[in-house]
This record gives C-alpha cells, sequence and structure tokens, in this order.
C-alpha cells in the first residue's frame, strides 16, 4: 500500500496580481487624448474667465489701463490659478473616482494602489506636482 501525502492547508495570505507597465507609446497616446480633453475644458473656462472679465468691468469692480481691453485682466495670476485649477481638477477627479482618465480608458491604462485600490487625492496631487516640477 502507498503511503499517502498529508493534505496542505491552502495559504490563506493574498497574493498581488503584478500587472506588466505600460510602454511609451501607449503612454504617449493616453497623454494625447488627454490634452485634447483638456484643452477643451480650458478653452470653457477661458469662456468662463472672460464673461466673469467682463462682468468686472461692467460692475465697475475692475479698471483697465489705458488702451488696454478686457482680455488684459486674463493676464492675472489668478486667472493662471484658475486654469490650473481646472488641470489639476480633471486628472485628480478621474484619478480618484476611476483610476483612468478618457485617454488612459481608450488606451487600457489604469493607476491603482497595489491593493488594486483607487488612488487617493493626496497621491493624486503628489503624482500632478512631480509632473509639473520634475
Amino acid at each position: 500500500m502507498a503511503k499517502r501525502k498529508p493534505v496542505q492547508p491552502a495559504s490563506t495570505s493574498h497574493t498581488v496580481p503584478h500587472y506588466p507597465s505600460a510602454g511609451l507609446l501607449r503612454r504617449l497616446g493616453a497623454l494625447l487624448y488627454d490634452y485634447l480633453v483638456v484643452i477643451s475644458l480650458l478653452i470653457i473656462a477661458g469662456f468662463i474667465g472672460m464673461g466673469v472679465a467682463h462682468l468686472l468691468l461692467a460692475t465697475g469692480a475692475a479698471t483697465l489701463p489705458e488702451g488696454k481691453d478686457a482680455s488684459w485682466l486674463l493676464t492675472s495670476p489668478i486667472y493662471s490659478a484658475w486654469l490650473a485649477f481646472i488641470i489639476c481638477g480633471f486628472y485628480t477627479w478621474f484619478w480618484t473616482r476611476a483610476g483612468q482618465t478618457v485617454g488612459m480608458r481608450a488606451w487600457r491604462l489604469r493607476i491603482q494602489n497595489a491593493d488594486g485600490s483607487n488612488i487617493r487625492i493626496t497621491q493624486a496631487l503628489i503624482r500632478l506636482a512631480t509632473a509639473a516640477f520634475g
């Protein structure tokens, strides 16, 4: 009679699946798609900024130097911060909600933590800061 091997209990530890890193072409493709979406958002934000500039001029809350038009108000740091907020808001919203932007979804890329969960807002802001400042 052959000796039977004892049955070993199944391992209860969960192994995290390892996904391969995306290639350069896929990342650049997703970046191009996202640029198109971000540019359209910046156009809409520009319309809103121009409307606010005209509103400030109409109410007398802002004045223009001699020879300047309403677009001169859009050279302020406040307007630049508004546009930066739109860009950061776009990426933060999509990365924390679904782990993918529109371009990333088209190219089947995803940002996630090691356990498969979506990244947190602080992680998204850190990614944006390192992308902006190298």
